[in-house]
């Protein structure tokens, strides 16, 4: 009897131990009382009947990463092409995602292809390449507005990689070559334009440089001839001045005028004329000479 009891001790033990829960951060427990839902317990320790309550989903209320295999699309210029997308979502209402579609993954997978061929079949392949935030931004809100019975939140959408077909890719790789070598020719001939209008820039400068250098050695020989002949105009001028404050005689002003005309025949003149007054002069002067010569003897 006492192991009877014993026994019963222990199988109670063991129920009121498996009928405490502890739910652990960032989850949820689904609860169902005889098949039915019953409750959604959060973060802590809780209670349940054996027998009578069960936990029937155990959700993670993390935000996922859903990371769906390429989809054929086809563009609106009849252009088909491999796009595969991510996904994040976060779980919102536990009790909807347990209740609200069957398999929710495969159920948002679907949804994302069939939102992306009817997005990309009103694009061209142009407007499909280079719109990804616009694609990202549609996918995004159709998709949240579609989970959102599903307790799921769509925070994000993706796409990952856009893979047009083998020919395209050579097309386009051909014409960005191709667009390279157009800016590499142009960067090339503005490199060399502006070479040559800096030389030419160059050239210029230092042609006015050069004739700049001439004028004003032109302007100092100039200013030096004009100093030059003004010192010797000042020099006579100082002398006439002299001369006329010294009132000389009429003798010597003949005998300056004899000495500046040997100066100026110096034995290469060939033909020199005299004024006549002068030449009296000079015959007084030779008879004069000759009287005083005669006295000698």
């Amino acid at each position: 009897m006492i192991y009877l009891f014993v026994l019963i001790f222990i199988v109670l033990l063991v129920i009121s131990v498996t009928g405490v829960k502890i739910v652990p951060q960032a989850q949820a427990y689904i609860i169902e009382r005889l098949g039915g839902y019953y409750t959604t317990w959060n973060v802590g320790i809780h209670f349940m009947i054996p027998f009578i309550d069960s936990v029937a989903k155990k959700v993670n209320l993390k935000e996922h990463v859903a990371d769906f295999p390429p989809q054929p699309v086809i563009t609106e210029d009849n252009v088909t092409m491999q796009i595969d997308t991510v996904v994040y979502y976060q779980i919102t209402d536990p009790k909807l995602f347990t209740y609200g579609v069957e398999r929710p993954m495969m159920a948002i997978e679907n949804l994302t292809a069939t939102t992306l061929r009817n997005i990309i079949g009103d694009l061209e392949l142009d407007e499909t390449l280079t719109s990804r935030d616009t694609i990202n931004t549609k996918m995004r809100s159709i998709l949240d507005e579609a989970t959102d019975p599903w307790g799921i939140k769509i925070n994000r959408v993706e796409l990952k990689n856009i893979m047009p077909p083998a020919e395209i890719q050579d097309a386009m790789e051909r014409q960005m070559k191709a667009e390279r070598e157009r800016r590499e020719s142009i960067l090339r001939a503005e490199g060399e334009k502006k070479s040559a209008i800096l030389l030419a820039e160059g050239e210029k400068e230092s042609a006015i440089l050069k004739a700049e250098a001439k004028k004003q050695a032109a302007i100092r020989e100039a200013e030096g001839e004009a100093e030059a002949i003004l010192t010797v105009q000042k020099a006579v001028a100082e002398s006439v001045k002299q001369i006329n404050e010294a009132n000389p005689s009429q003798a010597f002003l003949t005998m300056k005028a004899l000495e500046a005309f040997e100066k100026a025949a110096d034995g290469k003149a060939t033909k020199i004329i005299i004024p006549s007054e002068i030449q009296g002069i000079a015959g007084l002067v030779s008879g004069l000479k000759g009287i005083t010569e005669k006295e000698k003897i």
